[in-house]
């Protein structure tokens, strides 16, 4: 059944004033003060004995209650192994139960969550461990072909003779202890499972909720790495604050309560999933249902019909996976009521068949970035369907939003120019990194590098990236970290990497490889040298190798150019998007 909506939001003026493309969500609303452990807490003792989260793969069920006292015992179980309020701690898993008690476990300990991509290797997981600082690392054994426990042995060979917890390595110098998943010992690394006991045979809620009494949400409590335009990630700094009331106004724009429950996908390690899902369904009490590991439309569907769930999430590329599949009319989605489309651009024309196909009459769509935690535009149930379709929606309360020419003047509506967002979801910095914190966040304005147009009613429409920037299945990709990777290769001179158009994933990445005088390479030799050395998904699926680049008369690359010959070349056409 539907839920009914508990979070009816009174009017308010969103359209622009004086005819400029600047716009203020409303400011009537409360933006809570309490800490993540605090507000799952609070959700705990309205819904003690409602369902909390399904892990359909590891057979859990937990209620509210259950899940708290996991999250408990874990939280102690981290404190008795000597981490402290302000401490890193990463996490390398897929989908699973322990991320999601790791994700409160740590901020009701006050310890830093470090989100690690799974799809990251070797030199990626190098990078973040040591730009945070971690003290600590839970991991997963592995995920398809990424062998992670395989990984960190490369880099710390230190693990086979050291004792667990008394890490002491040469290329991770922070990092102490290593708490893996499963039940297998591995020399040098501690078992989730251990921790939890231990954690729940000391478990003092009493003590934890005084230790929560001393934590500001204003506090850094998560760090999420982006892709650089300098050739390494960001890790992006979000508070208590940031991630919790963006959760809250999520879950207000799909009209949730603890009657739904939501479908999720999508990727913990990300903001889709831990802000947009996670967090939105504790806000309200609603269910957390987890098809899987990662992504199966299947899976997916089987979770959607026999959860009976109302809500589903997913970026364009996994709604049409589902659409598209053969079996696609074996599954009962008649409940499904609402959810988010988002993480890249969202297809016209698949943001219509899934409101047709798959009774998400109340699907929204959401615009944001990581670094403002991160929604700043979402469509609400309520906004005609057209609008829904082609535009990311309207400004999220407490936050205000202005497109600005080059010059940084506020351009007249329906003018194209960055987008600039301000208020309580703006990050804390980029970790460790002041100087490009002070590049992106200027007076409070998050320079999103997103070019985009308000219209006459406040309805925004992203129309381009002003940085050079490609989103492929939800992936954000900056092109220059895969170029710096590609110069490492023995024969390449000159390389350039663009985004060109792909039916599946939105956007595919393209490399043009001027050789060095005298070398030959086969166009599969690139891909074959980023295999394993960098994310899957980051790997150029098209290759070119050329004599030379296309330039301007000022020695500028012309990527637009190379972009439009691939279409040409391809038969590739842009689909019209949101």
């Amino acid at each position: 059944m539907s839920a009914v909506s508990t979070h009816a939001a009174p009017d308010w003026n969103l359209a622009p004033l004086a005819g400029l493309s600047q716009i203020k969500g409303r400011t009537d609303a409360t933006l809570s003060d309490a800490p993540i452990g605090q507000f799952l807490v609070d959700t705990v003792q309205r819904f003690p004995n409602r369902l909390a989260a399904v892990f359909r793969e590891q057979n859990v069920r937990w209620t509210w209650a259950q899940f708290q006292a996991e999250v408990d015992a874990f939280a102690s179980g981290l404190m008795a192994l000597g981490l402290q309020v302000g401490d890193r701690v990463g996490i390398w898993s897929p989908n699973r139960l322990e991320w999601l008690v790791t994700q409160f476990a740590t901020a009701r300990a006050g310890l830093v969550l470090v989100n690690i991509n799974p799809a990251y290797r070797v030199t990626e997981l190098e990078y973040a461990l040591n730009l945070s600082g971690c003290r600590a690392l839970v991991t997963a054994e592995h995920l398809k072909s990424s062998r992670y426990l395989e990984m960190l042995q490369r880099l710390a060979p230190e693990l086979a003779t050291c004792k667990a917890g008394a890490l002491q390595s040469m290329r991770l110098p922070s990092l102490q202890m290593v708490i893996r998943l499963g039940d297998e010992k591995t020399p040098g690394m501690l078992n989730y499972a251990e921790v939890l006991e231990t954690g729940r045979a000391a478990v003092d809620v009493a003590a934890l909720d005084a230790l929560a009494t001393g934590l500001s949400c204003f506090d850094a409590i998560n760090i999420q790495f982006t892709s650089g335009t300098t050739g390494n990630p960001k890790g992006a700094t979000l508070t208590h604050h940031n991630v919790v009331n963006n959760a809250r106004f999520i879950a207000q724009a799909m009209n949730f309560s603890d009657a739904d429950s939501l479908c999720i996908p999508v990727p913990l390690y990300h903001c889709f999933g831990m802000v947009l899902a996670v967090l939105a369904c504790v806000s309200s009490g609603a269910a957390m249902v987890f098809p899987g590991e990662s992504f199966d439309p299947v899976a997916t569907l089987e979770a959607v019909s026999d959860e009976h769930c109302t809500a589903l999430h997913g970026v364009p590329t996994m709604f049409i996976a589902e659409l598209d599949h053969p079996r696609f009319a074996e599954f009962d989605l008649s409940h499904l009521r609402t959810g988010i489309m988002a993480g890249s651009p969202c297809p016209i024309e698949t943001m219509k068949r899934v409101i047709a196909q798959m009774h998400l009459s109340e699907i929204t769509i959401a615009y944001g970035m990581t670094e403002t935690s991160p929604v700043s535009f979402q469509s609400s149930t309520s906004d005609p369907l057209e609008r829904r379709v082609s535009t990311v929606g309207r400004i999220q309360p407490m936050l205000e939003a202005k497109v600005v020419d080059a010059d940084g003047h506020v351009v007249p509506v329906g003018a194209t120019g960055e987008l600039l967002v301000r208020g309580y979801s703006v990050m804390q910095g980029y970790w460790g990194d002041e100087e490009r914190t002070r590049e992106t966040v200027q007076d409070g304005w998050m320079h999103t590098g997103d070019l985009a147009t308000i219209d006459a009613e406040g309805y925004c429409n992203i129309v381009g990236r002003a940085k050079d920037m490609l989103i492929r299945g939800g992936e954000n990709i900056y092109p220059r970290e895969i170029e710096e990777f590609l110069f490492r290769h023995p024969k390449v001179q000159s390389v350039q990497v663009f985004g060109v158009p792909d039916v599946k994933y939105g956007e595919e990445i393209c490399a043009w490889v001027v050789l060095k005088p005298g070398q030959t390479c086969t166009e599969d030799e690139i891909p074959d040298f980023c295999r394993d050395q960098i994310a899957h998904y980051k790997v150029p699926r098209y290759v070119r190798v050329v004599p030379d680049m296309p330039m301007t008369i000022t020695g500028k690359v012309q990527k637009f150019v190379m972009r439009e010959q691939m279409m040409a070349e391809l038969k590739l056409q842009a689909a019209k998007t949101a």
